[in-house]
């Protein structure tokens, strides 16, 4: 009898994990799986060239917008407090690194902001683009859940960053700052020690 039960548990387990394993593997309804893994770019793999208007109109491209070095994609809002405590710190990044060869460009994939909003929050902080992601496309291409949060590209659109910014959203707090070191490995054609973190932030508003 106690033979017969541990057959029966060991089979409604073996069940279940494969009910589990179905369903993170299953299609969604773009026919990618709904898994991290079927939304998260993973270190060392191409992004692929895209497509978005920015926030004055005009179509842009990755290839077009891309440094001769590399390429931080930073997803942006106009509202989350936390960008906020950045817009200082990007917007120097995004100087200091252009004169190297590494862009920077804006993203915002928030669905509950408004156009007008987006337009006079990036041109009273930033000179970098930013571009208006309908439907938040990108930023599930990406696996892209929280602003900011950045993804770091080398010239041939390899990810070799992703993640936070820096540790500590009060500048004066900062102890380290990972996509810097990521920046300069890159420039130096030194390995990226430090290839992902957790970013810290506001959810992205995706559209329902």
């Amino acid at each position: 009898m106690r033979k017969h039960l541990i057959f029966a548990l060991a089979l409604a387990l073996s069940t279940l994990l494969l009910a589990v394993t179905a369903s993170a593997q299953a299609p969604g309804p773009n026919g990618a799986g709904v898994g991290p893994s079927a939304t998260t770019r993973s270190i060392g793999s191409t992004v692929t060239d895209f497509t978005l208007v920015d926030v004055n109109g005009a179509e842009q491209s990755l290839a077009k917008l891309k440094g001769e070095k590399g390429t931080v994609l930073i997803f942006i809002s106009a509202r989350c407090p936390v960008v906020k405590a950045y817009n200082e710190r990007m917007e120097q990044l995004a100087k200091e690194y252009k004169a190297k060869g590494i862009n920077f460009v804006g993203i915002n994939s928030n669905s509950s902001e408004p156009l007008d909003e987006v337009k006079a929050h990036a041109s009273a902080h930033y000179t970098f683009p930013v571009l208006i992601d309908k439907g938040n496309k990108i930023a599930d291409r990406l696996g892209a859940e929280h602003t900011p949060e950045v993804y770091f590209l080398d010239a041939n659109n390899r990810l070799v960053y992703r993640g936070r910014i820096d540790n500590n959203r009060d500048q004066s707090l900062v102890s380290k700052r990972e996509l810097t070191d990521a920046l300069d490995a890159v420039l130096t054609g030194k390995v990226v020690a430090v290839t992902e973190t957790a970013a810290v932030g506001c959810s992205i508003r995706r559209v329902e």
